[in-house]
């Protein structure tokens, strides 16, 4: 006998959106139910290739008989309204970061559905990345001794279209939260926030009141110090790295090429692939991982990390390097979330 599989309705068919209704169709514990998305024409090329059903609106999707929890990767803007109704539904919920841009509309939601007997998760993907998950294995069972420096390096290959920036929330919420997150996945207990951002490049980033480059600095109630490098340009790829640091040792990860191989001549040596390009690329494990987690939440019904709680908190520390980099001041986070 099959085991159970677990009907998912996915709202959104962009970019993200593929991502999770190809790996949930392709996920022996789940069956992809529907994809909404009032784009239908992007939604039912998407339900055809993934053998399902599309359907314009949240309303159509709910009304799917047997469901029995949601992906989440329609725009930002829609995210607190979809939780809330899935929650109400007794469907656990994976949705795309950031919750909200706003942090208020956010800490409403959470006492709104403080009661949730399903699981929700919070679709920070790089927690499941193989690389930086065994190097955190490797921080809690103290192969490098006490943690002490926390270095991430994040840097994508060319801004994002001027259209999609503009609503972004700004760099720290929109990029800068994936890593603001990973600093939390090492350190929980981050006290405060110290944050610089340039404009160097990117004159459509400038008059979009934002940065194209930036370097955040936290600190842990231990004194652990982080520090976090983003730059929305590299033309050598996709540059993912971290380095914790602790009194025993060092763990390291570096970035993926497309193949292992070197080459060594009269040119040079150690050359290698470039750095691979794109996102969805580099955290493709990660992205399947992440759905493996959330599949066993659902049939287990175990609270799932990260959670709704730790959406909030990346959220927290996105605002306070917003506020840091513009008042050129170091904020204090302790007890905000």
């Amino acid at each position: 006998m099959s085991p159970e599989r677990h009907r998912i309705a996915l709202f959104g068919s962009g970019r993200i959106g593929q991502v999770h209704a190809r790996n949930i169709a392709a996920h022996p514990g789940l069956e992809l139910a529907v994809i909404a998305d009032p784009f239908l024409e992007g939604a039912s090329k998407l339900a055809a290739e993934t053998e399902t059903v599309a359907v314009g609106s949240p309303e159509e999707a709910f009304d799917m008989e047997g469901l029995d929890g949601v992906v989440i990767g329609s725009p930002t803007n829609t995210h607190v309204q979809l939780i809330e109704a899935s929650i109400e539904r007794g469907l656990a919920v994976l949705c795309e970061k950031p919750i909200d841009l706003d942090l208020a509309t956010v800490r409403e939601c959470r006492d709104r559905i403080s009661g949730a007997s399903v699981p929700i998760m919070l679709g920070f993907n790089r927690r499941f990345d193989p690389g930086f998950a065994s190097v955190r294995q490797r921080v809690e069972a103290g192969d490098i001794g006490a943690l002490e420096q926390l270095t991430i390096v994040s840097r994508d290959p060319e801004p994002a279209p001027r259209g999609y920036l503009s609503a972004s929330g700004g760099i720290f919420r929109d990029m800068t939260i994936h890593d603001l997150d990973m600093a939390r996945f090492f350190v929980p207990d981050i006290v405060e926030v110290t944050a610089h951002g340039s404009n160097q490049f990117s004159e459509d980033i400038r008059e979009l009141g934002d940065y194209d480059t930036a370097v955040v600095t936290l600190r842990g109630s231990r004194g652990e110090l982080i520090t976090i490098t983003n730059s929305r340009h590299c033309v050598f790829g996709y540059d993912q790295r971290l380095e914790a640091f602790g009194s025993g040792g060092m763990l390291s990860v570096g970035n993926v090429t497309a193949d292992s191989v070197r080459a060594y001549g009269a040119s040079g040596t150690e050359q290698a692939s470039l750095y691979q390009h794109f996102f969805l690329e580099r955290y493709n494990a990660a992205y399947r991982a992440e759905l493996d987690a959330f599949a066993t939440s659902i049939r287990t019904g175990a609270a799932p990390s990260p959670g709704f709680q730790d959406g909030m908190a990346a959220l927290v520390l996105a605002d306070a390097a917003t506020e840091s980099a513009a008042s050129g001041k170091s904020v204090d986070v302790q007890g905000a979330w």
